[in-house]
């Protein structure tokens, strides 16, 4: 029975054995679990894995608008040399699964598995709460994950809204109006981050002009944190969130650097650079101004926390929220 760092033993350790796909069905995932994951195994430079997940709890739940989106924009685009390809199906007939498994295939042949009580999030995973999964027949748990993979879907099929539910499980953010009422009277816990420097000004090579210099990618970007917000634990430090924003995107975030000072988008530091120069109706690529800035109506954003993993970004053209 596994009880302690299960995620070392269940999501790395066979990868040292020659392991090189990951396949998974839990009742429950995430997509920031997924960019967190896929994240670690690029910085531990491992060697390339593939990874497919089932989502089992679907045809029961559905599958909320914002998991739904992150699941879309990570499947079969996100590559790097640790992860060679990621792909995410939702059960679409019952009976729903709420198992849980991991399997490791060398090749084509099942190496190691587990199951129990984790589920793939970061809850689970990265979090104090207690799970207990145990080792268990690789070649059962394959011929299972293969049972339940004959009823499921790509997250991306062009029929996938008639196939399962999509759902909004934030009412809240049914009514975009009422949530940024609530954020100006202060009833939704909120911080406003500055795009310009102590000087006034956008950083030649920092913050959104972060990749302005050689041998970059130009789009790179990343919000700065003031110190004094930091210390407030406004954001998660241990693991990635899902951040909506007012013009309808969403984005994964982290927050890195020494002393908490930056928000960036893990999975690519030039997709947050690119949202910006979009918005600012800029080329990919330009250098950010304050006169930018000033000409589209804000200097700012706003960043409102629905949960642990949610967060709402405000950057319509208006200098503060308050003038609307």
């Amino acid at each position: 029975m596994i009880t302690g760092d299960i995620t070392k033993s269940i999501l790395f350790d066979p990868i040292l054995t020659g392991a090189d796909k990951l396949l998974i069905l839990s009742s429950y995932a995430t997509p920031n679990m997924a960019s967190w994951y896929m994240k670690q195994l690029q910085e531990k430079k491992t060697d390339a894995v593939d990874i497919s997940i089932i989502v089992g709890m679907t045809p029961f739940d559905g599958i909320s608008i914002p998991a739904h989106q992150g699941f879309v924009s990570l499947h079969n685009v996100y590559t790097s040399k640790s992860v060679r390809s990621f792909s995410c199906s939702y059960l679409s007939d019952n009976p729903p699964e709420h198992s849980n498994l991991y399997i490791w295939l060398k090749g084509e042949k099942p190496e190691r598995a587990f199951m129990g009580s984790a589920d793939f999030t970061q809850n689970a995973f990265i979090s104090s709460r207690r799970e207990i999964m145990e080792e268990c027949s690789p070649r059962e748990a394959f011929e299972y994950f293969c049972d339940v993979e004959s009823r499921s879907c790509y997250c991306n099929h062009s029929e996938i809204d008639d196939m399962i539910i999509i759902r909004n499980n934030h009412p809240i953010l049914d009514d975009e109006a009422e949530l940024i009422g609530r954020i100006s009277c202060g009833s939704v816990d909120s911080v406003s981050l500055s795009l310009l420097t102590n000087k006034g000004v956008v950083a030649g090579t920092s913050g959104l002009n972060w990749g302005q210099r050689d041998k970059r990618n130009h789009n790179e970007a990343y919000i700065r944190i003031p110190i004094q917000i930091a210390r407030q634990d406004f954001f998660p430090t241990d693991r990635h969130f899902t951040v909506l924003t007012d013009d309808g995107h969403q984005l994964i975030l982290r927050v890195e650097q020494q002393n908490n000072k930056a928000l960036t988008t893990p999975m690519n530091n030039s997709l947050l650079g690119e949202y910006f120069r979009n918005r600012l109706n800029l080329p990919n690529g330009h250098p950010v101004t304050r006169e930018d800035l000033e000409l589209y109506g804000r200097t700012d954003v706003v960043f409102a926390r629905i949960d642990e993993e949610l967060y709402y970004m405000d950057f319509s053209p208006s200098k503060a929220l308050g003038e609307r």
